[in-house]
């Protein structure tokens, strides 16, 4: 049970304060700390000790209680997160003198699995999708390339025309902070994107005037003539994976997810599924690792007659 706002340590509160009003912390990030802090004052406060008193003991006595009541390693690790913040805070404003949390080490929660599609399902979602009309050019075209090349989302809705290279095959992505990267498109991601470039495409959702600069030279268009937001972008695939009888939640972050497992799956080398998803730590790249060879048990022991035994 969190502490009562009435009763909140006053280095508590102060702490929050200097969150608001110096960091300029969502509400949302607030309510967390805000919570999570009170957790650590109801520990403290059961033990006799305060904010102004605990010691590392203390820190560390709390977290074997949040992991002794069942919370989530996500929950633990934020929770430290918080009470780390608190000390450190309390230490540069001269509060305290000591830091009761410095050497704590926060426990990294487990990485959980991607959830890839199959092959077969990835046929089916971009298969189904009818192009017949500019909607379905720019739908297929925008699935083929979010699972031929494992771009986010983000990298993809951000395309101006002047980013692809039909004739050779290539993408110019913009990664996280600003890093850029040029990757393979894939002959089906280019054959739809081609369609998509066609009269018959993307010029007929093109407005007679351009609302904002740059959306001229977007590569995916709403059907308002402005540039595909993300927001855009989910609804499309929610929309078309509905239409191909997937019930299963998919985002397009899925596609990346299936993108890097199936090029796994089909021996690609780490290192390549490494630059062409843009990530900066090969650890990342790593956890499809674990889904490949765990799909490759998986197959084996239903396959091999002797896997199991008999």
């Amino acid at each position: 049970m969190v502490a009562d706002p009435v009763t909140v340590d006053p280095m508590i509160t102060e702490f929050l304060v200097w969150l608001t009003v110096e960091r300029g912390r969502a509400t949302n990030t607030l309510s967390a700390y805000r919570r999570d802090l009170g957790r650590y004052q109801e520990h403290l406060s059961s033990t006799g000790r305060q904010v102004a008193t605990a010691s590392n003991d203390d820190v560390v006595a709390f977290l074997r209680s949040l992991q002794r009541q069942g919370l989530a390693p996500a929950s633990v690790a934020r929770t430290l997160v918080a009470v780390r913040g608190l000390h450190r805070f309390l230490v540069s404003e001269e509060l305290r003198d000591d830091d009761p949390a410095a050497d704590l080490e926060i426990p990294s929660p487990p990485k959980g699995l991607p959830k890839a599609l199959t092959l077969a399902q990835v046929t089916t979602l971009i298969e189904s999708v009818p192009t017949n009309d500019p909607v379905g050019r720019r739908d297929a075209a925008l699935l083929e390339t979010l699972y031929g090349t494992g771009a986010r989302i983000s990298e993809v809705v951000g395309l101006s025309l002047g980013d692809i290279d039909l004739h050779d095959g290539l993408v110019r992505l913009m990664g996280k902070g600003s890093k850029e990267r040029i990757v393979p498109l894939g002959r089906l991601a280019a054959v739809a994107l081609q369609r998509w470039f066609d009269p018959e495409g993307r010029t007929q959702l093109a407005p007679r005037q351009w609302a904002r600069r740059g959306d001229a030279e977007a590569v995916f268009l709403n059907q308002r003539g402005g540039r595909l937001t993300r927001q855009g972008a989910y609804g499309i695939l929610a929309q078309r994976a509905n239409a191909a009888g997937l019930t299963e939640h998919l985002s397009p972050h899925v596609l990346r997810h299936s993108c890097a497992t199936h090029m796994l799956d089909h021996g690609a080398d780490i290192r390549t599924v490494q630059e062409l998803l843009g990530h900066v730590s090969i650890s990342t790249t790593q956890i499809y690792t674990k889904v490949s060879n765990e799909r490759l048990l998986a197959v084996y022991r239903a396959a091999h007659p002797r896997a199991v035994g008999g």
